[in-house]
């Protein structure tokens, strides 16, 4: 197997055309390659500095899980504090997360701070969404959003080789001229739900709207955590102490 390193966008585009494979970590991929064989090409972005940004409003693909710190809001730093060993930490990457796992244990923290992604594609570098993303998979440069108000996060206990860990995560957020809103992302299962709710400090209104979204349909266990968690962010971040 030929890695490429690219150093430019150019650089990888030329290799995505040439049909190399993309790689980060490699930690999901590396057994499976070792039984149905190696690419002959592969394209790794550590060296691409447009995927190796880390900021309070930014954060690039090839940037691995362990170098995420308090520059970012609490939600994406606790998600990707909570993947995995130290070891898978240190070598796993955020675009191998959220584009090649099943699991995307990032992409709750991602829907709630509105997160949008720049992908690379054989005809250029486009901005997106991250529903095409986890439906397309493309080559994810970078993701950036807005910073929110702020933020929670909780990913529950499960036994090893068990069924995927619950997730709740939140974020509140600055409406220009509007009333601030509350966005919601639960993972259960290997499904990630999604809702949207607005903030005005009043929990069960919230808490109402949350329930006339997808997150609705959610097991009873499932709002057992994400009801305090809503209830405990508008309480610490009342709508009066905005204004």
């Amino acid at each position: 197997m030929l890695l490429r390193l690219p150093t430019s966008v150019s650089e990888a585009q030329e290799c995505l055309a040439a049909g190399a494979a993309p790689i980060g970590g490699a930690t999901l991929v590396w057994a499976t390659w070792q039984r149905d064989g190696f690419p002959e090409l592969a394209m790794s972005l550590r060296e691409l500095t447009e995927a190796n940004v880390l900021g309070a409003e930014t954060v690039g693909a090839g940037v691995v899980l362990h170098r995420i710190d308090d520059r970012v809001p609490d939600v994406l730093r606790l998600a990707a504090a909570t993947v995995g060993t130290g070891a898978v930490r240190r070598t796993a990457t955020v675009g191998g997360n959220l584009v090649g796992s099943t699991l995307r244990c990032l992409l709750p923290a991602a829907l709630v701070l509105d997160a949008r992604a720049t992908v690379l594609e054989p005809d250029g570098v486009h901005e997106t969404d991250l529903a095409e993303v986890v439906a397309k998979r493309p080559v994810l440069l970078s993701l950036h959003w807005r910073t929110p108000i702020a933020s929670a996060y909780r990913k529950m206990p499960a036994e090893a080789g068990g069924a995927p860990p619950l997730v709740v995560a939140s974020a509140l957020h600055a409406s220009d001229g509007g009333s601030d809103r509350l966005l919601v992302a639960v993972r259960d299962g290997y499904d990630v739900v999604s809702g949207v709710a607005t903030a005005t400090g009043d929990a069960g209104r919230a808490l109402e709207e949350l329930r006339r979204t997808a997150l609705g349909d959610l097991p009873a266990a499932a709002w057992e955590v994400l009801r305090p968690q809503v209830t405990g962010l508008l309480a610490d971040h009342p709508a009066e102490g905005r204004a």
